[in-house]
Formats: structure tokens, C-alpha cells, sequence
């Protein structure tokens, strides 16, 4: 199983839900929900009363939904990526932090209703939405499933991050969209066959090493991550310190920056750029020392897109990204 990137600086530890949702907090939840004219654990019918009910196996045992989810609250960004890529827009979604909205490649997200962060779902807020389906993670939310089913059908994947086309794939068996899933994977295919060919013989020769700055930490992307796969779904060898089954190089200190050099480094920010350890990494004489940085082919790239925003949509955009500075320079 691959690891995770919460997305947080200076720790790659699962995120677990704090002790202090309490007994109050989902009583109000209850009643908001009952409020809306919801049942809990059952949700909309999403087609009328002759529906069928559907049983979903997925990390938590089993959940029954009913006809075509219609008003579905997504709890992590790839359950975002994954809804919007199939044309449903969520009425409900967390930030990756408070504040910082969500991805900004993702268009048409305006409108979206805040439930509350990653880390802290809402889950009063969640209630009075009355969804007819939640998507999240074992790994994010395991310790919260019980009161999310108690609002409406909920299903989990194992994990995210590099499992993000088999997550794919069980959301939208969860609303119901398995045909619209597989025209985007054909899609994601075809993309990655026109970048091949842009690249033509330099395909299989340029490294790639993806450096990513974050508040108190540096670190140095490996295979068993998102953007990992869909490097290696392009067909993009990696530095050998980088063409490794894990997930990154974490805490990289100084000493390590001979090892995020490539024929090409692709660098993103998490969080405002002067508490990042961007300044610190870039102006150290081994960084200036960096091949790619004396060939100038250092490319600055979007981390929602390439960090936060696993899922087909994201992949897209990192195959984009990847034509435009590697077939077209």
C-alpha cells in the first residue's frame, strides 16, 4: 500500500479526527438533518421510489444506496477530482487547510458548500445539507464512519494518493457512474499516448525529479505517490534516488540536494511561499550546482494540481504540464 501526502508541512502521519467531536456536536447534526426531511443512513432515492438499492462493498463492509446519488458531500480532495471528473458537482466538500479554498484547477467548483477542513469535518454542517451520499478514506475518516453513515450512505476507499485510479473507480460504482468513469480512464489514455508521441525519442531518456516546498520540510517525490504514477504512466524514467516503491524523501535537509537533481526538476509550494523551505533549499550552493538548474529547466508547477489534486482531472493537467515544458521547449 502507498503512502498518503496529507498535504500538511513537517509530518506524512495519518490524520486522524480529534477526541472533541462530541456527543452535542452530532446530536445537533441528527437534528439538522431531521430538520431537512432526511432519514438517516438512507439519503434520496436519487430516481424515485422504484430506485434499486445497490449494495457497495468498499474498506468499511458494505452500504446500500439507493437509485443515483444526487446531492453527494465529498470529504478529501480526490473525492472531489473524482466527483467533478465525472460531472457531478458536489454540495458539500472540505478544504486541504482552513482557508485556502479548494483546488484551483478544478473549474466550475464555485458554489460548493465549506464543510470544514480535511483534518476537521463539520459534521452539523454535513447534516444539513441532507447528502444521498459521502466519499471519503479509511485512512482519513475511519474514526468518524459510524456518525457520517448515520446522515446518509457512506463509502470508503482503503487510502488515497497512489491507489487514486482504483478510489476512482469505487466512486463512481458509488454513484452510479461506472460507464462515465471508464470514457474518462480512455481519456487519461489517450492523453498519455499524445504526450508519447510529442516526446518522441527524448521520452525514455529524461529524468524527472519532483521537489515539492512546504512549511519546515522539503521532499523529494518517489514512485509509490499520484504524481509518481502518472510520471511513470507517461512513460518518464526518474533519478535513481527517486525510482524507488515508496513515497518520497522526506525532511530533505541540505545534504540531500544532490539527489533531486534530473535532466528536468519540477518544483511546487504548499502554503505561503516565505514559510516555505523554498528560499533555504534554492539558495544553497549544491542547489546552484543542480544540472537542471544550470540548463535552466527548473519548472515551477501548480501543487494542487500535482499534489492535492489526485485523481483523473489532475492527472490530465500534470500530462499538460509535463508536454509543455518537456515535448514543446
Amino acid at each position: 500500500m502507498g503512502r498518503q501526502d496529507t498535504g500538511s508541512g513537517g509530518t506524512n502521519q495519518l490524520i486522524w479526527i480529534k477526541d472533541r467531536l462530541s456527543a452535542v456536536v452530532f446530536l445537533a447534526a441528527a437534528l439538522a438533518l431531521a430538520a431537512c426531511g432526511g432519514a438517516g443512513g438512507q439519503g434520496g432515492d436519487g430516481g424515485g421510489a422504484s430506485a434499486q438499492t445497490r449494495t457497495i462493498e468498499h474498506a468499511m463492509g458494505e452500504t446500500k444506496i439507493q437509485g443515483t446519488a444526487k446531492r453527494v458531500v465529498v470529504l478529501d480532495t480526490g473525492e472531489l477530482d473524482s466527483a467533478m471528473s465525472l460531472g457531478v458537482k458536489p454540495v458539500g466538500a472540505v478544504e486541504a487547510v482552513e482557508g485556502l479554498g479548494l483546488p484551483s484547477y478544478l473549474e466550475g467548483a464555485g458554489g460548493i458548500e465549506n464543510v470544514g477542513t480535511i483534518e476537521e469535518p463539520n459534521l452539523e454542517k454535513i447534516a444539513t445539507l441532507n447528502p444521498d451520499l459521502i466519499l471519503s478514506s479509511k485512512l482519513r475518516h475511519e474514526q468518524i464512519y459510524d456518525q457520517l453513515s448515520q446522515v446518509a450512505p457512506t463509502v470508503f476507499t482503503e487510502t488515497t494518493g497512489v491507489t487514486w485510479k482504483e478510489n476512482f473507480e469505487k466512486h463512481a460504482e458509488a454513484m452510479n457512474r461506472a460507464d462515465e468513469a471508464k470514457e474518462v480512464m480512455d481519456g487519461y489514455e489517450d492523453r498519455l499516448e499524445e504526450f508519447k508521441r510529442a516526446m518522441g525519442g527524448r521520452l525514455g531518456e529524461t529524468e524527472v525529479s519532483v521537489v515539492r516546498f512546504l512549511p519546515g520540510e522539503t521532499r523529494v517525490y518517489q514512485k509509490e505517490s499520484f504524481v509518481g504514477t502518472v510520471l511513470e504512466d507517461a512513460g518518464l524514467p526518474r533519478p535513481p534516488s527517486q525510482d524507488v516503491d515508496d513515497f518520497a524523501i522526506l525532511n530533505a535537509s541540505e545534504e540531500t540536494i544532490p539527489e533531486m537533481d534530473g535532466d528536468a526538476i519540477f518544483v511546487t509550494a504548499y502554503g505561503p511561499q516565505d514559510e516555505t523551505t523554498r528560499q533555504k533549499i534554492t539558495s544553497d550552493p549544491l542547489w546552484q550546482k543542480l544540472e537542471a538548474v544550470r540548463q535552466d529547466r527548473v519548472y515551477e508547477a501548480s501543487d494542487d494540481l500535482w499534489m492535492l489534486g489526485i485523481g483523473p482531472t489532475a492527472a490530465n493537467g500534470v500530462v499538460d504540464d509535463l508536454e509543455k515544458h518537456l515535448a514543446e521547449s
